[in-house]
C-alpha cells in the first residue's frame, strides 16, 4: 500500500518560511521521482517542484524559483520542501505526488498522491 504524508504545514506571515516534509511508504523510494504540487480551494492544479530519484536534478516552477527548494533523504524516505518569503498568493493545499514512472521526472504525470498540508501565508 503506497503511502505518502504531508505535514510542515501552517500559518505564517508573509516573508516567512515553513519547511513541508513527505514521508513516503509502501514502494522503493530511491528508485522514484518526487513532486510537490498545490491547489488552492476552488483553484486550478499547479506544478511546484520536482526531484529525480537520486536527488541531483530538481526543477521548479517559475513562480517559486529561488524562494523554494526541494530535497529528499532516500534513507528517511522523505522528500522535503522549503519555502522561503512566502507570499499571500502562495496560500494553499499542498501535495506530495510519486511521479509516473512511464513519463519520469518533470512529466507532468502522477501516479500517487497525498492527502495534502494546508499552508496559510497572512499577516
Amino acid at each position: 500500500q503506497v503511502q505518502l504524508v504531508e505535514s510542515g504545514g501552517g500559518l505564517v506571515q508573509p516573508g516567512g518560511s515553513l519547511r513541508l516534509s513527505c514521508a513516503a511508504s509502501g514502494f522503493t523510494f530511491s528508485n522514484y521521482a518526487l513532486s510537490w504540487v498545490r491547489q488552492a480551494p476552488g483553484k486550478g492544479l499547479e506544478w511546484v517542484s520536482d526531484i529525480n530519484s537520486g536527488g541531483d536534478t530538481t526543477y521548479y516552477a517559475d513562480s517559486v524559483k529561488g524562494r523554494f527548494t526541494i530535497s529528499r533523504d532516500n534513507v528517511k524516505n522523505t522528500v522535503y520542501l522549503q519555502m522561503t518569503n512566502l507570499k499571500p498568493n502562495d496560500t494553499t493545499v499542498y501535495y506530495c505526488a510519486k511521479d509516473d514512472p512511464h513519463t519520469g521526472v518533470a512529466g507532468g504525470a502522477y501516479e500517487y498522491w497525498g492527502r495534502g498540508t494546508q499552508v496559510t501565508v497572512s499577516s
